[in-house]
């Protein structure tokens, strides 16, 4: 799943693959901005991604999607 990170006055967002659902995704992004922690992440690759709560802008969580396999009609 993407997921996009915007950071108060910075002009580029943080991209990144993760492998957690929606919902986890959401409940650690809430608890970092409520509770002014880092905002931790760990993409596919496993390389982490630390941002501190009190500066996230946005954060955008793509839908969920279903890897198609094979050729067909898109």
């Amino acid at each position: 799943m993407e997921v996009k990170i915007g950071i108060q006055n910075v002009g580029r967002e943080i991209v990144l693959e993760s492998a957690l659902d929606a919902e986890a995704v959401a409940k650690i992004v809430g608890d970092a901005i409520s509770n002014g922690t880092d905002l931790r992440l760990t993409d596919e690759k496993g390389r982490q991604v630390i941002v501190p709560g009190n500066v996230v802008g946005y954060v955008e969580i793509g839908a969920e999607e279903v890897r198609r396999v094979g050729f067909g009609a898109l």
